[in-house]
């Protein structure tokens, strides 16, 4: 049997393991009401046994043939023959949809492209598409693939949803493939291709399609499907708009990755190499776990946007930004690992010029924990001259030889619980040996390397660098005093009671988000006055957070959690016999 994921992480468990509550919860989960979930092709086959007319729809990297096999053969046991037809048969050929995607796919930029305006219709061929049509002689007719509801059809919709972390995980192994695409690609094309518009295209269609979803699956096991009814889901999603609520993390290898997340989340997979990355709260690639009866089902948050994008993120946000969650939370561990490239992030016009998107990369790093010598990289020395850090720049990338990186770039002592301001254009990096929190807006591909201490990826390929986009981009005046006055955050205390202190930390004009920072002795009532408010506890072991209506969820060290807009206030209760610290970040 071909590799179907690559990864040293392991799937989604069908049941959720409450043995170790009290650490970081790599599974955490949404009830929503007992025997709601249902597991395995007989289940789902029973459910629709009587229907006429059924679309299987999703995304693209679904493994419908899979899906499909599993669904016919439980409803033949039940003497359910079903005609089938396949929607894929329909798709342009694969060197017209090149064609019709070449204009968003970045030439030979190995990284970036521009968000497609596309939508799924446009890669059918429409004669094709319209030939499908059922036969009415046939007890049931299913239609299936990716666009499956395209084609018009009226019937039972059930729709294959796949994490997005997962989805990468089957690109790695080459068992999938791009939208309209026959064979698998390099995984770096594939991501690039997935990045700029498959995703783009599917979510219009998801977005289309959840109001009518009436059945929902986890397609994350194609032995074992997940499901529930559509309107359980959406009822789940509403009901996230107004509590607060943790996506599911996820975790990458890199480069230079350390080894704090495998020695404090002791639940991962400890073979492998490194966890460079916490996806803790990067939602383009999250995913939502609802339980119930002790079974979990995952759904992208994407659909969570599209059912209470305005409960969650507040109305005047989702004015702004629509379907796009503004703020993201990740963890970069270099302990023990190596420097992160000298880079920096476009300014939001270039973003929006070059690459469609709505926000751009305004970061901030905040230390969560660092070794003594650690330092943070962040704008340039006081004699710095453009040209010259240009052309030193070129030479090393050419001659494959070091960078004289403390004669260009100005270093500062990493400090525990200090937040470093990197607004766009701002040139930086983390040394080794810190525990970033990385607070955000949400694009985070956008990353121009300038040098990369001539490291090699994972898979020994050199890393890409974007000499000319950073040039582009870099603000010189950012260099000397100026760095330590402007770009490292002066806590102030605001307001103080016997039960908890308040500081702003406050970020740079250029920041589109704010942070705070309550230390709490007991607890602390909070209000979010119509704003999306994103937490994570940095110092304590645990915590609860309580919403107005008497919901409690815990919230351990290093763990994120979303308070929605439509939770009018919450109190942050002290579950840890000692002082906690929790970081609290909402956009301005």
């Amino acid at each position: 049997m071909e590799e179907l994921r690559k990864t040293t992480q392991t799937i989604l468990p069908l049941n959720k393991d409450r043995s170790r509550s009290d650490k970081y919860d790599i599974y955490p989960v949404h009830l929503i009401g007992d025997g709601r979930i249902f597991v395995g092709y007989d289940t789902l086959a029973r459910a629709i046994c009587a229907e006429k007319r059924i679309i299987v729809d999703g995304y693209s990297q679904a493994l419908f043939p899979s899906f499909c096999a599993g669904l016919n053969r439980e409803l033949k046991k039940m003497g359910v023959q079903a005609m089938w037809w396949d929607v894929s048969t329909a798709f342009k050929p694969q060197s017209e949809i090149e064609r019709m995607t070449a204009p968003f796919i970045g030439g030979d930029d190995p990284l970036f492209g521009t968000r497609a305006t596309l939508e799924m219709t446009d890669f059918f061929d429409a004669d094709l598409l319209a030939r499908i049509r059922p036969d009415e002689s046939a007890a049931v007719n299913i239609l299936y693939g990716c666009g499956a509801s395209c084609a018009g059809w009226e019937g039972t919709t059930i729709y294959i949803d796949l994490p997005k972390n997962e989805l990468q995980f089957r690109a790695r192994a080459g068992s999938v493939t791009n939208l309209g695409f026959r064979r698998p690609d390099s995984p770096k094309k594939m991501y690039k291709r997935f990045y700029f518009i498959d995703w783009i295209v599917l979510n219009r269609l998801k977005k289309a399609l959840l109001p009518h979803m009436d059945y929902i699956v986890d397609g994350q096991r194609p032995e074992m499907p997940v499901w529930a009814e559509g309107e359980v889901i959406r009822q789940g999603l509403s009901h996230l708009g107004r509590t607060p609520f943790r996506v599911r993390p996820w975790f990458e290898p890199g480069a230079w990755g350390g080894q704090w997340i495998k020695e404090h989340i002791p639940t991962l997979p400890q073979d492998a190499t490194n966890y460079a990355w916490s996806f803790e709260l990067i939602v383009p690639e999250n995913g939502l776990i609802f339980e119930s009866s002790g079974r979990m089902l995952e759904v992208s948050f994407d659909m969570l946007m599209f059912q209470a994008g305005r409960e969650v993120v507040g109305e005047a946000c989702y004015a702004a930004y629509g379907d796009e969650f503004p703020i993201r939370m990740d963890f970069l561990d270099n302990f023990d690992g190596g420097n992160l490239s000298i880079q920096c992030h476009p300014h939001k016009k270039y973003a929006q010029q070059n690459f469609g998107e709505v926000l751009t990369q305004e970061e901030t790093y905040y230390i969560l924990d660092c070794k003594d010598n650690a330092v943070v990289y962040l704008g340039f020395q006081e004699n710095i001259v453009p040209e010259e850090f240009q052309q030193a720049l070129l030479t090393s990338h050419q001659d494959n030889t070091p960078l004289d990186v403390e004669r260009y770039v100005n270093a500062l002592p990493s400090r525990k619980h200090g937040l470093y301001l990197i607004p766009p254009g701002t040139l930086h990096s983390s040394g080794r040996n810190n525990l970033v929190l990385e607070i955000s807006t949400t694009p985070y591909i956008f990353t121009f390397k300038m040098y990369d201490w001539l490291a090699r990826d994972l898979d020994g390929m050199p890393r890409p660098l974007n000499i000319a986009r950073g040039m582009a981009n870099l603000c010189f005046d950012r260099k000397g005093a100026k760095v330590e006055q402007e770009l490292v955050s002066k806590p102030c205390l605001i307001e103080e009671t016997s039960e908890w202190s308040l500081y702003h930390l406050p970020t740079h004009p250029n920041h589109s988000y704010d942070v705070m920072r309550y230390h709490i002795k007991g607890s602390a009532v909070v209000e979010t006055r119509g704003k999306c408010h994103v937490l994570n506890l940095v110092e304590g072991v645990q915590a609860e957070i309580e919403s107005e209506s008497g919901e409690r969820r815990t919230i351990h060290y290093a763990e994120t959690v979303v308070v929605p807009a439509g939770c009018p206030r919450y109190r942050l209760i002290n579950r840890s016999g000692r002082e906690i610290m929790v970081v609290v970040a909402f956009m301005k």
